[in-house]
């Protein structure tokens, strides 16, 4: 067909796979309006008219409201500038919809109640400030005062979720759950009692170089006994109890002594709280780094044999 063709509405309805009525009413709003009509007035429209219409279907398809299509169409809109509004625009529902996804599998999988899904939606509704906020919120109140310490600054780092601009909807899930327990007071006491331990053998180091976490150390070296079924009561345990003590001795500069063995129990009785493990987890997923392994099979086997111990030593001691 050459330029000069013109068609009528239902030949265009035709090509354009649009109905007449769909037709009718871009017409009566400017957006493509008729070439000419014939002698008994009925519409027609040339080629332009049907480049026009597919632009439009697929612009609509899009998402885009009339008055934008018209402004593109009449080159009072650049396609592109349209183009990176309106995908500004999806991004923002997107993340909505991931939001309410989460917040609706959570309420789902936990059978939450009326009010601890509100409280859930509030929270996937934060904004990073408000994130930020409440998350220095419950550093401030674990670390207080310790936060001075210079290497309670990279703690406070490596336990700050950064939920991404798009984030997954297991993102937005574990963040709900991070947050919920960050405002639990509880938490926030047992992690309080993990930062004064760290601190209180900080202030007796006296190791030079790199230190190891005691309860890293404890998973290192009760691996063996523990794969191979050793009851922690046993003759089994005692090397990896005197292991373990020499390390920790050995960091401290203090003997190994019933003192020093209380010392230890209590602070790795403080780390084995399944909630600090949970935490450590969900912030793996909200910042995409690998899952960290769990120490609690290893405390679990390892403070029944040194709480033992403790036991024997005090009970060898004359009254």
């Amino acid at each position: 067909m050459d330029g000069d063709t013109l068609y009528s509405i239902g030949d265009l309805a035709q090509r354009t796979g649009l109905t007449v009525k769909a037709i009718r009413f871009y017409a009566n709003r400017g957006i493509v309006p008729p070439t000419d009509r014939s002698p008994a007035g009925y519409r027609r429209y040339d080629t332009d008219a049907v480049a026009r219409l597919d632009l439009v279907r697929t612009l609509r398809d899009l998402g885009l409201d009339l008055p934008t299509i018209r402004k593109v169409l009449d080159r009072e809109l650049s396609l592109p500038e349209v183009a990176a509004a309106h995908a500004e625009a999806l991004a923002v529902q997107i993340r909505t919809l991931r939001l309410r996804h989460a917040v609706l599998t959570a309420v789902a999988e936990r059978g939450s109640t009326p009010e601890e899904m509100d409280l859930m939606h509030k929270l996937a509704k934060l904004s990073a400030d408000e994130r930020r906020r409440l998350i220095g919120e419950f550093l401030d109140a674990v670390f207080g005062d310790l936060d001075a310490a210079p290497e309670f600054a990279g703690i406070s780092r490596t336990m700050t979720p950064d939920l991404p601009d798009h984030p997954e909807t297991d993102q937005v899930a574990a963040w709900v759950e991070l947050a919920e327990l960050a405002q639990d007071p509880h938490f926030r006491a047992a992690v309080r009692r993990i930062a004064g331990h760290y601190a209180a053998d900080r202030a007796r180091d006296g190791a030079v170089g790199p230190r190891r976490d005691p309860a890293s150390v404890v998973r290192d070296l009760a691996g063996p006994a523990l794969a191979a079924g050793a009851d922690p009561q046993s003759a089994q345990a005692d090397p990896v109890v005197a292991a373990v003590m020499a390390h920790y001795a050995h960091v401290l500069g203090h003997p190994d002594d019933v003192e020093l063995r209380e010392r230890l129990l209590a602070r790795l009785e403080a780390a084995n709280d399944r909630r600090w493990e949970q935490y450590l987890q969900l912030l793996a997923v909200i910042n995409g780094w690998p899952a960290p392994d769990s120490l609690a099979p290893a405390l679990d086997w390892f403070i029944p044999a040194l709480r033992a111990r403790v036991q024997e030593c005090w009970s060898g001691i004359p009254n």
